[in-house]
């Protein structure tokens, strides 16, 4: 990373360090509410367009030019690791990642690969292509957690209730530690690729650990998810852990190993830092809905982020969740101004 991506407003934010304004980021920021982006899609399925490093390039860069947010986030999906280390799936618009034949067994874990860094030479190409388009503007990359991964394996696609998850989780812990280790495995090379090509952060997204209550998280997926991350201790980029729904988990999280602990809308981001404990800083976590109220709404909320951003050692300013694909993109770009204004 550059010196001037070390001293970028965002890593700094990253590391607690003082910024003169909270730096401002939307997860899935590069997509749905453009359209600059339904249009660069058409016709082009989404697991094709992350595997283009050219169309990658140019959606990661369009909300970058929209809406002068401090960092871009690698346009790519969770998913995408598994795809390369052999596991039959597809990203159907409107249901998400369909696996063709579920994990349930230990003959299908022994058949999960590993993930060779050759097998994303195009994540490795895009990153590179990115990185000095982007300037001084910093680029995150990321991953999925194991436990999020593992509850797509395992339910083949989304699922409201996670019954199979669990199932195994609780019924066959042995499987399901050597299902994680696996996918902790593939996760870290995958960020690893991400890291070496140039990214100056990383996002580790468990987006639902939520489902789980405090102690069945910290004995079924905290170790893996701190495997990752302690696995990145020496690559120099700021680490930021994801989820939703994950109030009673705060505090688990925040021992993983990341540097930043992501907080949905649930949770006041001052009784967050609490939750999360010392020397971590906080991204959040605007409720997206939000954003369809109006504009004296909108300021009135994020302000109320800001200032409860405060209590922490650094703020990253955020939603709570990724934008909705019916979001006025004007209402991001001005959402950003007032948090670079203060």
């Amino acid at each position: 990373m550059t010196k001037s991506l070390h001293d970028s407003v965002f890593v700094r934010a990253c590391r607690g360090l003082p910024v003169p304004h909270p730096p401002v980021w939307f997860m899935r920021q590069a997509g749905r509410s453009l359209p600059e982006y339904r249009k660069i899609r058409e016709g082009v399925g989404m697991l094709e367009s992350c595997g283009r490093p050219d169309l990658v390039t140019e959606i990661t860069l369009q909300p970058v030019r929209r809406h002068g947010v401090d960092a871009a986030i690698l346009f790519s999906d969770i998913v995408v690791p598994l795809a390369a280390a052999g596991v039959d799936l597809d990203i159907v618009a409107g249901t998400g990642p369909v696996v063709a034949s579920p994990i349930r067994t230990a003959a299908d874990v022994a058949g999960l690969r590993t993930l060779e860094p050759g097998a994303v030479g195009y994540v490795d190409e895009a990153v590179r292509m990115l990185v000095p388009e982007l300037g001084p503007i910093p680029l995150i990359g990321f991953a999925g957690a194991p436990f999020t991964l593992a509850s797509y394996l395992i339910e083949g696609g989304p699922s409201r209730t996670y019954l199979k998850t669990k199932a195994m989780m609780y019924g066959e812990p042995d499987l399901w530690n050597a299902l994680c280790s696996r996918l902790a495995d593939i996760t870290l090379a995958f960020l690893r690729v991400q890291v070496n090509a140039g990214v100056s952060a990383i996002q580790l997204f468990d987006s639902w650990a939520g489902a789980l209550s405090e102690a069945d998280y910290r004995r079924f997926v905290l170790p893996h998810s701190t495997r990752v991350l302690r696995g990145l201790e020496d690559a120099g980029v700021p680490r930021i852990h994801f989820g939703v729904g994950t109030a009673v988990l705060l505090e688990a999280m925040g021992e993983a190993g990341a540097d930043v602990v992501g907080v949905d809308w649930r949770t006041p981001l001052d009784r967050a830092t609490t939750m999360i404990g010392p020397g971590r800083a906080v991204q959040g976590n605007l409720d997206p809905a939000i954003l369809f109220a109006p504009w004296e709404v909108v300021e009135r909320e994020a302000r109320r982020v800001v200032a409860e951003g405060r209590a922490a050692p650094g703020h990253v300013f955020n939603l709570g969740h990724g934008v909705m694909p019916e979001t006025d993109p004007d209402v991001l770009t001005r959402l950003v101004e007032l948090v670079h204004g203060g």
